[in-house]
């Protein structure tokens, strides 16, 4: 029995669960854990469900599909030791990326890291000492398209699954967020929506912040206002200075990124118009 991760999406209606176990037993399988959630506001049903089964990928794909095809469902099917690939961007600021690497090679976190790419060379140390290739491509203004068209290159030659920006200090363009819709996440300084911009922090401290936090969400056109995969938050109080604030901010930027990419990696995030569902 080889174990296999499957998820589900389509519209509402009686029969879904029928139909899809349905796919599932007639490829010997046994359902081993499953998670579901029917979302009234735009009457979308999602699933996602561990199968063990003798069967290889591609027969149980066409089972389950072949029963679930009257929904108009979207099925995806991977198997569980399938690890995926992920590219991660990093510019200056290193401890969201230190800490996926940390996670990495401890085998915490279940992806392949074929290459990290930066804006700067700070990291290139860090990186190679991993045994991970780095690649450094500069941007300015002017490069901006030839960095972006870079960047891509890489990502397909390398057939990766999605994007981490941990701390990617560039702001993606349109085109850029349209060809990898759904597969970039960033790392947002959440819970400062009056401090956009630079030296967040240091705003923060001047109104008296009681919480400080991070958000990880998708990456849209729409900056900063992709749909939501974490967050997390840590109470402050008025004796935190700036350089508390950012310690603080720095911890709970990794913590949650962590955990986004390792629920995007395990397939426990499914987007239903701009919001996410995500199944602990």
């Amino acid at each position: 029995m080889d174990r296999f991760v499957l998820t589900l999406r389509c519209q509402d209606r009686p029969g879904i669960v029928r139909a899809f176990a349905d796919g599932v037993v007639a490829a010997d399988g046994n359902i081993v854990e499953s998670h579901q959630f029917s979302d009234p506001d735009t009457g979308t049903f999602t699933m996602r469900v561990a199968v063990d089964s003798p069967a290889d990928v591609e027969t149980l794909r066409s089972l389950v599909e072949e029963r679930v095809a009257p929904l108009d469902a979207t099925v995806t099917v991977r198997p569980e030791a399938q690890r995926r690939r992920v590219v991660i961007l990093v510019s200056k600021f290193d401890h969201c990326l230190v800490d996926l690497l940390y996670r990495h090679q401890i085998g915490e976190l279940p992806v392949d890291i074929p290459v990290v790419v930066s804006n700067h060379e700070t990291a290139r140390n860090l990186v190679e000492q991993q045994g991970i290739p780095f690649v450094h491509i500069p941007v300015s203004p002017e490069t901006k398209p030839e960095a972006e068209a870079q960047l891509l290159d890489l990502v397909r030659q390398h057939d990766a699954d999605f994007v981490v920006l941990a701390r990617y200090m560039q702001v993606l363009s349109d085109n850029l967020c349209r060809e990898l819709s759904g597969r970039v996440i960033n790392i947002h300084h959440s819970f400062l929506p009056g401090f956009k911009g630079a030296k967040p922090y240091h705003r923060a401290h001047e109104r008296g912040v009681k919480l400080i936090g991070a958000t990880a969400h998708y990456v849209t056109a729409d900056l900063d206002e992709g749909p939501i995969i974490e967050q997390d938050v840590v109470r402050v109080s008025h004796t935190a200075t700036v350089a508390d604030l950012v310690a603080m901010g720095r911890d709970v930027e990794r913590l949650v990124l962590s955990r986004a990419v390792r629920r995007h990696a395990e397939d426990r995030v499914l987007l239903v118009g701009a919001r996410t569902i995500v199944f602990d």
